[in-house]
């Protein structure tokens, strides 16, 4: 077979083909947005950030009588800042061997790294800011009762049935499949025991993540209340943020840092409320914590946490305003690490990736782009030691744009 000549365009070429193939987390983000990137208007390009409508609700009128409601969107910004890439470098020698020799040794390993690490990144950005969570935290799935519970939590928050999905950490994947290998079911028992895969469970398509994240509980310390009565806000306030303040005290009386981004607590008596009806149910509402917190020398901290606390209107997400001294309880052990399994729909998470620009100087680079997916490819010769060195990048970004979508979850 005669040798292939390697250039960008055969690079970015194969790249992206095994780019394709290993997608699977990946491809569970909604991607509706690349296309806003590369519009103009009045000829320039529109810029990094694009502005996404939350979803407007409402309340239900009861009787004949005319009662109009305002309608308040909120947005949400995704913005696209995150470039990656892998750099190697080849002989002279190197540049005449064949393609297939070049994507085993070189450009397969390079794109697996650069798949891992944007998955490690999209999974850490959605747990993040997603304040469901069920199960026990290092209890490890082995049943179909414990994953069950995730499925459940999205149905409680409204959540469409079609495009869920679920990802889980080999530990608690594998404890699920050796749980489904004792039912009487000959089609789930051939999969799980002969091939390792259970494909879809309570209408979840679930699959395991080598690189699901883990959380590492905030120090805590003390006994947190909350530090005064009616600290809710209006949608009009938290519509862009989706978020709020909460003040509290009664941490253990020293400066120092507290809860992490991602902590999750809630508070004794202010519960859930069916996101339809508005109608009080037994769960307490679960807030993430989307800013680190420190106390002060007294015990003092105020948290930034979400959902926001709004307590009456179409986007009501509690019963109540916490009372003042009610107490936080935190999920999980302080300073902690627990793997973060999720349950989420497919809008919850929004990736965008787009095209890099080439720029003017870059002789012999190559751009190419396949299922809206980029990759640019950029050859650097050092004339000194007739080396051909290459950049290959990806420029991406993500964000959590309905947190409402999901749910992490552990064994019970």
């Amino acid at each position: 077979m005669a040798n292939t000549t390697l250039t960008a365009d055969v690079i970015a070429k194969e790249a992206l083909v095994i780019l394709d193939n290993d997608l699977t987390v990946i491809k569970t983000m909604h991607r509706a947005y690349e296309e806003e990137y590369s519009s103009k208007v009045n000829g320039y390009l529109k810029g990094d950030t694009i502005s996404i409508r939350r979803p407007a609700d409402f309340t239900v009128r009861s009787g004949a009588t005319l009662s109009t409601q305002d309608v308040t969107e909120g947005k949400v910004t995704l913005t696209v800042d995150q470039q990656i890439g892998v750099d190697f470098q080849f002989t002279s020698v190197d540049l005449t061997l064949r393609i297939e020799d070049l994507s085993e040794r070189v450009i397969k390993p390079a794109m697996s790294n650069i798949i891992n690490y944007m998955t490690a990144d999209l999974l850490t950005q959605m747990y993040r800011g997603t304040y469901n969570y069920v199960g026990t935290p290092g209890t490890r799935v082995t049943t179909f009762a414990g994953f069950s519970k995730a499925p459940e939590r999205l149905d409680e928050m409204a959540v469409p049935q079609d495009e869920r999905v679920s990802y889980m950490c080999p530990n608690d994947y594998w404890g699920l499949v050796g749980g489904q290998t004792a039912l009487y079911s000959d089609d789930l028992i051939a999969d799980a025991y002969k091939t390792g895969n259970i494909k879809n469970v309570g209408g979840v398509g679930t699959m395991m993540s080598q690189v699901t994240p883990t959380h590492t509980v905030g120090p805590l310390g003390g006994t947190p209340l909350v530090n005064g009565a009616a600290q809710n806000v209006t949608y009009d306030t938290a519509k862009n943020s989706w978020s709020s303040s909460l003040i509290t005290d009664g941490w253990t009386a020293a400066a120092a840092s507290r809860v992490v981004v991602g902590d999750v607590f809630t508070i004794a008596n202010v519960f859930m409320v069916n996101p339809k009806t508005k109608a009080t149910t037994s769960i307490l509402q679960q807030f993430v914590c989307t800013a680190a917190g420190s106390s002060d020398g007294s015990g003092n901290l105020t948290l930034t946490v979400s959902p926001p606390i709004i307590t009456s209107g179409p986007y009501q997400s509690v019963n109540a305003a916490p009372a003042d001294n009610a107490g936080l309880t935190f999920v999980g052990t302080a300073a902690t690490g627990y793997r973060q399994n999720m349950a989420y729909h497919k809008n919850a998470m929004a990736l965008a990736m787009v095209p890099l620009e080439m720029p003017p100087a870059a002789y012999g680079g190559a751009r190419k782009s396949y299922k809206d997916m980029s990759l640019r490819v950029i050859p650097i010769y050092d004339g000194t030691n007739d080396i051909s060195k290459w950049r290959l990048d990806l420029l991406y970004g993500r964000k959590l744009i309905d947190p409402r979508l999901t749910t992490r979850f552990g064994g019970t």
